[in-house]
């Protein structure tokens, strides 16, 4: 009977340490040696330390600063376990809002949102990114249109020229990957901290 068995354990033992020992280390490897910035979480270090990665966004919130999109994230509440409250970009809890076209929550979030920008003045289309989640709600990318449309708020906010702002904005601009993959993008921390050097210069 054992010999019937000792082939298929040998083969599980000799399985699980190659695909799930070897293999995963010798990955992990190479990437530290061909893509260590990758490989390392994309980190964005300023003043030696770490404020952040380029592949997860952060919750900008001050007027001097642009903003990400929307973010479903959540996380269970403080004061009651059985209950989640809102906490954008919560990297611990990826996810979206899940809610479908016919959602009367999404419906009403969105016209919220379209007439806070109506309130400040926008009177141009509003981009989709401006009032919608993404799926992950960590995207921390914008599009470019998006990122226009906050100049006049972040120049006013940081007493600069809207020139200057937007021109910023432009050169912050990500082409699309290898000219045909994806959409143009910016990336709203790097583009802030270029904000923050152009206000301190």
């Amino acid at each position: 009977m054992v010999q019937h068995f000792r082939p298929a354990i040998v083969l599980i033992v000799l399985m699980t340490l190659l695909t799930g020992v070897i293999y995963p280390f010798a990955i992990m490897g190479f990437a530290n040696v061909v893509f260590p910035h990758r490989a390392g979480g994309s980190m964005i270090v300023r003043d030696g330390t770490v404020i952040g990665s380029s592949l997860i966004g952060q919750n900008f919130t001050s007027d001097k600063y642009f903003h990400g999109r929307p973010s479903a994230t959540n996380m269970p509440d403080p004061n009651d376990s059985t209950k989640t409250v809102d906490a954008p970009y919560n990297a611990a809890n990826s996810s979206g809002s899940n809610l479908g076209p016919t959602s009367q929550a999404l419906v009403d979030r969105v016209k919220g949102d379209i007439e806070s920008w109506r309130k400040e003045g926008v009177t141009s289309p509003i981009p989709a990114d401006a009032v919608t989640t993404s799926a992950s709600g960590l995207d921390p990318h914008i599009s470019p249109a998006y990122a226009l449309l906050q100049v006049a708020r972040v120049a006013k906010a940081r007493n600069l020229p809207e020139d200057k702002v937007r021109a910023l904005v432009i050169g912050a601009v990500e082409a699309r990957a290898l000219g045909i993959i994806g959409e143009p993008r910016v990336n709203v921390l790097e583009l802030n901290l270029a904000l923050d050097g152009l206000a301190a210069g």
